[in-house]
């Protein structure tokens, strides 16, 4: 994908991240996730929180070091939604200043083209968007277009995915699965 590509995705995907934040009621924030450890709460607690080091890592240059643990714990404040859009925005905005997607991010495992880094938030907003949906009981499906970017991004890596801890083991996708499916499959999450 060329920068401008990487830039609309990503801005997709945030944006239809933020829709289901919107959808979230009252009654719904401590609902269980896919994700076994974060109920709603904290699972929008950990994307607004990514978002929060874009600027810093992206457009200050700051190394993991430097930011620290200023965004670890809870992120949100009263207003999950309102914390979840100034996050966003700020990432956006962060990644299309111009030459940005050119530099280097220091992450914890080294130094990536910010494009790199990009297209990492994207997959990681694509999924974690199907997680919210299924919580909170919103469309499951997802723009083909987003699904497949971070299907690209997560196979070259994925088989390392469930050693790290992180996600659960693999699960063996349907022959005829589309690329949605595929990505959940390889993520350890049953569709």
């Amino acid at each position: 994908m060329n920068h401008d590509e990487i830039r609309r995705i990503h801005g997709e995907a945030l944006a239809l991240f933020g829709t289901r934040v919107h959808a979230v009621r009252d009654d719904q924030w401590d609902a269980p996730t896919p994700c076994t450890d974060w109920p709603v709460r904290a699972l929008v607690n950990h994307l607004t929180a990514e978002q929060l080091w874009v600027p810093r890592l992206v457009r200050d240059g700051a190394a993991i070091t430097d930011v620290g643990a200023d965004y670890d714990g809870e992120v949100l404040g009263d207003d999950p939604a309102a914390a979840w859009d100034r996050a966003a925005v700020a990432a956006v905005a962060a990644f299309a200043e111009r030459g940005t997607l050119d530099r280097p991010v220091q992450l914890s495992y080294g130094a990536v083209p910010a494009a790199g880094y990009c297209t990492q938030m994207t997959a990681d907003a694509v999924v974690h968007t199907w997680d919210l949906s299924r919580a909170i009981g919103a469309d499951e499906r997802l723009p083909g277009p987003l699904a497949t970017a971070a299907l690209r991004e997560v196979e070259p890596y994925a088989p390392g995915l469930a050693a790290s801890g992180l996600f659960a083991p693999a699960v063996e996708a349907p022959a005829d699965a589309d690329d949605l499916t595929r990505l959940l499959c390889l993520l350890g999450r049953q569709p």
